[in-house]
């Protein structure tokens, strides 16, 4: 990266495209600053909040407005089933929250599934030349540090906390050959997180729109990929490699103990009972 300063010898700084790992220590943030505010770039931003995740909204939206992107326009796409529920929350300059009214659903699977469509339908509806990256986030999840410009790629994708340093063999891809997110136990790089995609807006577009057709025919055929959408997402990736890898310093677990090579946690899934929150088990 940019002005790398020192090397992390305790973890992997490239993956074997050579694509860059990003992790605290390892790049010049002042050198990226400098080169992408001379762009004077827009990032989107999707959130989806649909029943009685609206709960998450405050949380998030204040921490992003602390900690994420800063000193950079953001428009945040709040797709939400209850419009009336979401908080005022105040924003910095050069940043705004759109709220688009969502069906809702009786399954929290379907929520998932639905993500793909709705981000490929606002990138082609909305987005063209109002911004030029996107990301979209979980928004049961909280920022606690900095996540800036140094995250941004042609297609970025972030490492699984919980799967972080376990073999291929061990990952929780879809092993079933009906489905169209199959991967065979032989192949695959690392298990991505679906609750962070990035990047340029024609590179989110297509592989949002290929992840939506695979779902599609997946439903034709009566099956559903263990984990919906994420499942998807890995088998893109595997065949089409992101450009930048994010540490899970963008992607961590409330719940889960940090151990000495995570030096800060950017953003991380809030402790929840799922029973609690999502329509069905």
């Amino acid at each position: 990266m940019p002005g790398q300063p020192f090397r992390r010898p305790d973890v992997a700084a490239t993956t074997p495209w050579l694509a860059p790992i990003v992790w605290d220590g390892i790049f010049d943030l002042k050198m990226i600053d400098k080169i992408y505010k001379q762009q004077n770039i827009t990032v989107a931003t999707t959130v989806f909040a649909l029943g009685k995740y609206v709960r998450f909204l405050k949380d998030f939206l204040e921490s992003a407005e602390q900690h994420f992107m800063v000193g950079y326009r953001v428009h945040y796409y709040l797709f939400t089933d209850r419009p009336d529920k979401v908080p005022v929350v105040t924003l910095g300059e050069g940043r705004q929250l759109t709220v688009i009214k969502t069906a809702s659903s009786n399954r929290w699977q379907e929520i998932s599934l639905r993500r793909m469509e709705m981000i490929e339908k606002l990138i082609e509806e909305e987005l063209t030349n109002k911004a030029d990256y996107i990301f979209s986030l979980d928004i049961d999840s909280k920022f606690y540090g900095h996540w800036g410009a140094e995250s941004l790629g042609d297609l970025v994708g972030v490492l699984h906390a919980w799967y972080f340093r376990t073999s291929r063999k061990g990952f929780p891809y879809e092993r079933r050959p009906e489905s169209q997110a199959f991967i065979p136990l032989e192949e695959g790089d690392y298990y991505y997180g679906g609750a962070v995609i990035g990047g340029h807006l024609d590179k989110v577009h297509k592989l949002a729109k290929t992840c939506r057709m695979q779902l599609e025919v997946d439903r034709a055929n009566q099956i559903e990929a263990v984990w919906q959408e994420e499942s998807h997402l890995n088998k893109y990736f595997l065949y089409n490699k992101p450009t930048k890898v994010l540490s899970p310093e963008y992607l961590w677990d409330d719940r889960k103990w940090k151990p000495s090579y995570m030096k800060v946690v950017r953003f991380s899934q809030v402790v929840k009972y799922y029973a609690e929150i999502r329509p069905n088990p």
